[in-house]
Parts: C-alpha cells; sequence; structure tokens
C-alpha cells in the first residue's frame, strides 16, 4: 500500500513509539521567535538544562513587535539575543536582518522537501509548501526540541485537495485557501495534515503555495503540504546546488517523499479551481467567507498588505498593479509591511515602493506587529482592517476592531475605494 507524503517522513524520521501512536521524530529544524522562545528559555534555564541539541539545525530571529515598543517586548527580544550568543547559534536574525519568520526562513533556503520543522507559532505550516512536515507546537514541546531535537506526534491522517483548473482574472491563492477553509469550516482539518495537489497547485509559484499551506492551521489542520517539483528545486537551487550535479537529479530525490499514486486518504475533497471568485472574510472567523460581490458598502478605516500569509514579492507586484496611478480612498490609511528585507529590496529595484508611497501607504519594516494586535497597525475599538493577514478572531489586530481577510489584489482595490471592492474592475 502506497503512503502520503507525511507518512513517508514520519517513517522516515521515527525515533521511537512510547505509546501506540504515539510516535517520536527527529527534527531536521528548529525555528524561534521572541514571542514564544524566551518562556521555553527561561524554564529551561530554571531546570539546569541551557543546553540545544545542535545550534546548526536552530534558526532564530525577532519578529512579532520588531522594534521593540516597550520594556517588556524588548525584554523578550534581549532574552533571544542573549540566548542565541551563548549557544553561538549563528542563523540568528536581528533587527536590520531580520523578517517575518515564515517568510525569511525559506527565503534563507533552510526548509527543504523531507524536513520535520517546529516552531512555536501555529504557521509554522507554511514550511510544508515545500514538502515538509511543519507544525506549530507548544512550549513544553519546543523546550524538548531545543534540548533534545525531538518531537511527540500523533500520526495525522491526510485530507488531499484535489484541485484543478485555471485560476480566473482577479483570483489568487488566497482566494483559494479562504474559499476551502469556507468549504469545511475552522474544525473541518482538525489534527489532519491538508495536502494540496492537482494542475492549478502544479502552476503556482512558491509563493503561493506558502500562502496556500500558511492558512491550513485556520481549517485545523497540522500541516499543509504541497509536493516537490522543478518549481521547489528552482527556488532552492542556489542553496542546493553543490548537493546535485543538476536539477533534475535534485528533482529526482525531492520526489522521494511525494504521496504516492496508491496513497489513502482519510478523505479526498475536488476543486474546481476555475470557478472560483475573489472572497473576503465577514464577522470573527476564517470560515465566514463570502464573494466580494455580497459586500454592500462595507466601509474600511485602514487596508493593510504585509504578513507571513501574503508578505511577499509576488503579493506586492500584484497589489503594485492595481494601485498604480491611484491614491488611498479619502479617510482610510494604508500600510505596507514587505515580509523581509529582500522583498523590501527587490520592491524599491522594481518601483512598487514609489507606488505604494504615491497612493498614500505608510511603508514600514519587516513585522508581524499589526497581524497580532501588537504594533505597527493596531486598531482602535470599531475600526475596521481590510488586510492580507491570516486571522479575523475579535479584536485579533486591536480590542473592538474588525478584520477582513482577502487577497493582496482585493485589498488594494479596496484601498481604492474605501470599501471591500471587487479588485477584477482594476484588472
Amino acid at each position: 500500500m502506497g503512503m502520503t507524503t507525511a507518512e513517508k517522513i514520519f517513517a522516515a524520521h521515527l525515533v521511537d513509539e512510547p505509546f501506540s501512536g504515539t510516535k517520536v521524530l527527529r527534527l531536521d529544524v528548529v525555528l524561534c521567535h521572541e514571542i514564544t522562545t524566551p518562556i521555553a528559555i527561561d524554564d529551561l534555564v530554571a531546570r539546569g538544562k541551557d543546553r540545544v541539541f545542535n545550534p546548526e539545525n536552530i534558526k532564530a530571529v525577532i519578529d512579532h513587535v520588531t522594534p521593540a515598543k516597550d520594556t517588556k517586548t524588548a525584554t523578550q527580544g534581549k532574552i533571544l539575543r542573549d540566548w542565541a550568543r551563548r549557544h553561538q547559534i549563528k542563523d540568528f536574525f536581528d533587527i536590520g536582518a531580520n523578517g517575518v519568520c515564515h517568510a525569511l526562513f525559506p527565503e534563507k533556503g533552510f526548509i527543504r522537501p523531507g524536513y520535520t520543522v517546529i516552531m512555536g507559532d501555529s504557521h509554522t505550516c507554511t514550511h510544508g509548501a515545500f514538502g515538509a512536515f511543519a507544525a506549530g507546537v507548544g512550549t513544553t514541546d519546543l523546550e524538548v526540541g531545543i534540548l533534545k531535537g525531538v518531537c511527540a506526534f500523533r500520526e495525522p491522517k491526510t485530507i488531499r485537495f484535489n484541485i484543478n483548473g485555471e485560476l480566473p482574472k482577479g483570483v489568487y491563492a488566497k482566494d483559494l485557501i479562504l474559499t476551502l477553509i469556507g468549504k469545511i469550516g475552522v474544525n473541518g482539518a482538525t489534527d489532519r495534515v491538508m495536502e494540496f495537489g492537482g494542475s492549478t497547485v502544479d502552476t503556482m509559484s512558491m509563493e503561493s503555495r506558502m500562502t496556500l499551506c500558511n492558512m491550513a492551521i485556520e481549517a485545523g489542520g497540522t500541516s499543509g503540504i504541497c509536493m516537490p517539483d522543478m518549481t521547489t528545486v528552482e527556488y532552492l537551487w542556489s542553496f542546493i546546488h553543490d548537493q546535485f550535479a543538476t536539477k533534475e537529479a535534485a528533482l529526482a530525490s525531492y520526489q522521494q517523499w511525494c504521496s504516492d499514486a496508491d496513497a489513502v486518504y482519510e478523505q479526498v475533497i475536488e476543486i474546481d479551481a476555475s470557478v472560483l471568485v475573489p472572497v473576503a472574510t465577514f464577522n470573527y472567523k476564517p470560515d465566514q467567507v463570502r464573494p466580494v460581490t455580497e459586500f454592500s458598502e462595507s466601509r474600511v478605516d485602514q487596508v493593510y498588505l504585509g504578513s507571513c500569509t501574503n508578505g511577499r514579492i509576488e503579493d506586492l507586484r500584484i497589489a503594485a498593479q492595481i494601485l498604480k496611478g491611484k491614491r488611498l480612498a479619502e479617510n482610510v490609511r494604508g500600510i505596507l509591511s514587505p515580509a523581509t528585507p529582500k522583498v523590501y529590496r527587490e520592491a524599491m529595484k522594481e518601483g512598487l515602493i514609489d507606488i505604494f508611497l504615491d497612493a498614500g501607504f505608510c511603508v514600514t519594516n519587516s513585522t508581524c506587529g499589526a497581524c497580532l494586535g501588537m504594533s505597527n497597525g493596531v486598531l482602535a475599538d470599531g475600526e475596521v482592517c481590510a488586510s492580507t493577514t491570516n486571522r479575523n478572531f475579535n479584536g485579533r489586530m486591536g480590542k473592538g476592531g474588525m478584520v477582513h481577510l482577502m487577497s493582496p489584489a482585493t485589498a488594494a482595490a479596496t484601498a481604492i475605494e474605501g470599501r471591500i471592492a471587487d479588485p477584477r474592475n482594476y484588472l
């Protein structure tokens, strides 16, 4: 019987099975940021276990509130910074070199097909776009990962999403994943791997695949996974060219992690991408989704472009295409946070930053701050934000604020009109 990608990765990394169904896996990468990791560091220190299993396999960044906004966040950064120095973690990205973790770490080539990846952050599922098993974990699991390089999981079953057809004009990966979440619900993939395949995914860029996998957690998924292919190899080539004689050799190696044709899935869901339309969320759950044409005069106070979901160069290009020569609607403020310094630099070279500035946007450094309501774009009570982030929970971007999730294209059109708008009118 064939195996899914997740099953292959579990089998290859299995260290122990102390209880039936509980599998201890060897970890390839442990990722850390300054919000969740300092708690783990302090506990390890208190227990007399201030050690790391391998500094080469640990990557760390200060990204959620950067630069620090108060003494508390400065202290969190200091704990992570001192720990990284103490243990000679060379892949530590401090202010000036930092970016949003789930954009920065793939950009640095740290994620590869077949890897096991954990982080104290729910959107770690993003990295499954490379054909890896990547999951967000709690503090205890993070501590064990840092100390021993292992993590225990119940082996998740896999739901396969066969997505075929060409995405229509104005419809993007964000519209697709929001539509899927709307279809299966916020608990539709709880404790499951969401495996994405089909002709639509095959033609997607790595950026779009990361957007797709990023929001698996919003459906309850443990991880999102795409099959590694030549698009994956091309993205990674500058990091792996000394390991393989040719790109074809790299592809042959990576395809060992692809699900077998006779793999058994808990469920298979078919999606016709050609009939999808631009969508946005309403109310306070990620599965409350409807077409943008069904929003009647839904005004916004703020438009936010960025985050680990949609802050990459592809996303900025899409939004800039719509915003070029246009201005923000009156009484609407726009905020752009390129996900990494590399994205920021590329956007400057391509003239995209000028387009955003000319439109009236505030362009900030790379940070997660606004997404979780900590800095750089927090809402006031009663304010509404059109956002390319991934969560619209009540109070997510500020107490009493409302967040509508949407694609960069829809966010750009909304910025122009001051209400949730259809991007197809600008393409």
